[in-house]
């Protein structure tokens, strides 16, 4: 692991869902830029002293040097975003597969070279866009590309949270880096969470975006990115879409949200609310979906865990990914072809869509420009 030292959230959160199904082990890390806090942090996770070390620079060429059955398989790179792209061309360079937290890179530029990176070395490359790991999201998948609503004419999506709505990057250490355009990159609250309902809604349908007319504000005074955004979307097939994102609706948690409305009928899905999701139909009740039963698609299945009624959520989803690309190197080491279901992971390219969607978010929001393409 690069990152995700003492005092991190999402260091922790991805070593836990790495470990949930009991198929990766953490044997080395780089945790921290300094090395006393890597080194500290390091010994906090019982590691040996050879294997904590005080760059991401040293690991990977001392990884590298070890015999394969010793060195470690992949990375797990859980930094800002000004420190993504670097380590992951450089593991990627040394041959090693590559986990990396979103939003991709810091720029799309950095994004195209390593997409062109990750197709020349042959590794693989995850993105943890964890909502599309959730069995409720893979079921909505399914439903609407069998076409059980029909083809797809309207999309709500929503992203509120509240905790940014006052200045406290002084004194909240994860909130510094995500308001500090040199650390966070272009955007701020459409970078962090925008992306994560852009992802959730070209995951689902299928659709990829074609243009897109935006609205970026930062309400917090003396804040230096968008802290709050809304914007309309065009779709292939003509399919129309909304999406909010904010981090100043005071009282929110994570209230990401997405409604899909197509010729036939409809669906509803709420993140704090995982394990249902609402089907609509105009001639009869809605229905109500519940994970882990019988009737759930083979997708779904394979990402449940727990017989109905035991909650899964946000661990569970994070772990799918981790376990989905586990499988996959598995296979591949065996020299097995990989199923689909365990291929069903982000992937570069997901990232590179995430690069380019925050990139015409900016350019909208800053232009007189009605509307802007989303071009790769």
């Amino acid at each position: 692991m690069i990152g995700g030292g003492n005092g991190s959230f999402i260091g922790a959160v991805h070593r836990i869902a790495a470990n949930l199904d009991g198929q990766i082990d953490l044997v080395c890390g780089c945790f921290s830029g300094t090395p006393s806090v890597s080194v500290a942090s390091g010994r906090n996770l019982f590691l040996p002293e050879d294997r904590i070390y005080n760059s991401y620079q040293e690991m990977i060429e001392e990884e590298a040097k070890l015999p394969e059955a010793e060195r470690m398989d992949f990375v797990s790179i859980v930094t800002p975003n000004h420190v993504h792209f670097e380590p992951a061309m450089m593991a990627l360079k040394h041959g090693f597969h590559v986990v990396l937290d979103k939003p991709v890179t810091y720029t799309l530029e950095e994004a195209k070279a390593l997409r062109e990176q990750v197709k020349v070395s042959g590794k693989l490359f995850a993105l943890t866009h964890t909502y599309t790991g959730y069995p409720m999201v893979k079921e909505a998948r399914t439903r609407v590309l069998r076409g059980d609503i029909g083809k797809v004419r309207r999309v709500y999506v929503e992203y509120p949270q509240g905790w940014l709505y006052s200045d406290c990057a002084g004194v909240n250490k994860q909130a510094a880096w995500r308001v500090d355009p040199k650390r966070s990159g272009k955007a701020g609250c459409m970078g962090d969470i925008g992306t994560h309902a852009f992802n959730l809604v070209e995951y689902i349908t299928g659709l990829k975006a074609i243009e897109l007319c935006a609205e970026l504000n930062t309400f917090v005074p003396g804040r230096l990115l968008d802290d709050d955004g809304a914007m309309l979307i065009r779709y292939e097939g003509d399919a129309k879409g909304v999406l909010t994102a904010s981090q100043i609706a005071v009282g929110e948690e994570n209230a990401l949200k997405i409604r899909i409305y197509g010729t036939k009928g409809g669906l509803e899905w709420c993140q704090e609310e995982p394990n249902t999701m609402w089907m609509k139909w105009p001639d009869r009740p809605r229905e109500m979906i519940r994970t882990s039963n019988g009737y759930m698609s083979e997708m779904a299945a394979h990402n449940s865990r727990t017989p109905g009624g035991h909650p899964e959520g946000y661990i569970e989803a994070f772990a799918n990914i981790y376990r989905n690309f586990a499988l996959t190197l598995q296979a591949m080491k065996e020299g097995k072809e990989p199923s689909s279901l365990c291929l069903d992971f982000p992937s570069v390219q997901e990232g590179v869509r995430g690069m380019q969607f925050i990139e015409t978010v900016v350019a909208s929001s800053n232009s007189d420009k009605k509307w802007v393409k989303m071009v790769d």
